[in-house]
């Protein structure tokens, strides 16, 4: 077993086509179906079903599968720790879940202050995925709802996101100061995507239960806020949003919600076994701007 087998039998797993997967991977199919037996002998099971029409993982091939990205996604985050190693830089990987929030950036202009050194890149995610990546050793510090991480990622509280309604602009609550939840029952309310974004789903539709009605769903999904802000502006439906998102967009108003008030949990999160200096210099600035600007507070005694 080689680490080239492994690629190419997780290229196949994605593709379900040696064809396609032998194209991907820049060699000729009956290279790349020899290198896969090769793999199955190795490990003494049959991970791949072949038919002239038709190909599938088995039950032993979609197991192993887990396992062999595990691997390979070990072996790039041991050649990308080598390499930082031997730069002059130190580099840093931080999920984000949408540009349009601005939690997360401002953290990061506070680490960037005092190490101006590190280079940070920025991925964009879902929580889902950042869990994965996180675990994975493919990022090193995200941001979202802890409610759903798995064991091998910690958190850190650090935000109560007062949540609030994204309205037209002329829109009949746009007079309003506040907007009782149960109002919205009257409104299609869009969702996030839900494979980008089920802890938020759940969050506003759980809301919803809790003021005595299921909400209307608005049929299309996005998967940022400006794609959101556009639908909204439009005057398709309503998208519950917390207060961190950045600014008003162009025809759309925000306000926020009560009876009950509610606030979006944002923490930090983080592999749980990593305590180097940079991702503890993320989550100390995260509770010393929480604690600064009173980011846990929370006003109203009803409050989610």
């Amino acid at each position: 077993m080689d680490l080239r087998q492994l690629r190419f039998f997780v290229t196949l797993s994605e593709e379900l086509h040696f064809g396609r997967a032998a194209a991907r991977e820049h060699i000729v199919q009956s290279a790349l179906s020899q290198q896969v037996q090769r793999l199955e002998r190795a490990v003494g099971v049959r991970l791949v079903e072949r038919s002239t029409h038709h190909v599938a993982l088995t039950a032993a091939g979609a197991a192993f599968l887990v396992e062999a990205r595990q691997i390979l996604a070990h072996v790039e985050r041991a050649a990308a720790v080598a390499r930082g190693a031997g730069s002059a830089s130190p580099a840093l990987r931080v999920g984000i879940i949408d540009a349009g929030y601005d939690s997360m950036a401002q953290i990061l202009y506070e680490v960037q202050a005092r190490f101006p050194e590190l280079v940070i890149h920025q991925v964009e995610a879902g929580v889902p995925e950042q869990y994965q990546l996180l675990v994975d050793g493919r990022l090193d510090v995200g941001i979202g709802r802890a409610a759903l991480a798995p064991p091998e990622v910690a958190s850190q509280l650090f935000r109560h996101d007062p949540l609030g309604v994204m309205i037209p602009a002329g829109h009949r609550f746009a007079s309003m100061a506040d907007v009782p939840v149960a109002v919205l029952a009257q409104e299609p309310l869009l969702l996030a995507e839900e494979v980008q974004a089920p802890e938020f789903n759940q969050f506003t539709v759980e809301m919803c239960r809790e003021a005595g009605f299921t909400p209307t769903v608005y049929e299309g999904t996005v998967e940022s806020i400006r794609a959101a802000a556009d639908l909204v502006a439009q005057g398709r439906c309503l998208y519950c949003v917390p207060a961190s998102c950045i600014s008003a967009y162009p025809g759309t108003l925000w306000r926020p919600l009560t009876e009950p008030t509610s606030y979006y949990p944002w923490s930090v999160l983080w592999r749980a076994s990593d305590d180097s200096d940079h991702v503890r210099a993320i989550v100390a600035c995260a509770r010393t701007m929480s604690a600064r600007l009173g980011w846990l507070a929370r006003n109203d005694q009803t409050a989610r």
